[in-house]
């Protein structure tokens, strides 16, 4: 309801005042109740950050190690998510891990070259 002042404007009751704050309060609720719905479910950097190496030698600063290629097999594939079982090679645990997470790592697939291959490459760079 609307009421003329004695100058000839028009002012709200307060009952029309109350009824446009009850619907500015339940839009904001609406509002933010949607915004915090959106973000849980359409935005992707929700999960929680966590350290990377769950569970190897952790009783070291910094975990190093190195190999000798005349040691390794002709294709060796080691891990990058740290959570295979049989350290340092991979075991095809970040399947579950990307899964689970979201993320995307894979392993780190080492192949030695032939001969003939290394003779290629050579034969191609000389050229």
């Amino acid at each position: 309801m609307k009421a003329v002042q004695s100058n000839g404007a028009v002012s709200m009751t307060s009952s029309v005042r109350a009824e446009w704050i009850a619907v500015v309060t339940t839009a904001a609720g609406a509002a933010a109740i949607g915004y915090l719905a959106y973000e849980r479910v359409y935005v992707k950097d929700h999960r929680s950050k966590s350290m990377v190496n769950p569970h190897i030698q952790k009783d070291n600063p910094k975990l190093v190690h190195a190999f000798d290629m005349e040691d390794l097999a002709d294709k060796t594939v080691c891990r990058h998510c740290w959570r295979s079982q049989e350290f340092p090679f991979c075991d095809g645990a970040h399947t579950k891990h990307s899964e689970e997470t979201g993320d995307n790592v894979g392993p780190l697939v080492i192949k030695k070259k032939t001969l003939k291959q290394t003779l290629l490459m050579l034969q191609t760079n000389l050229s």
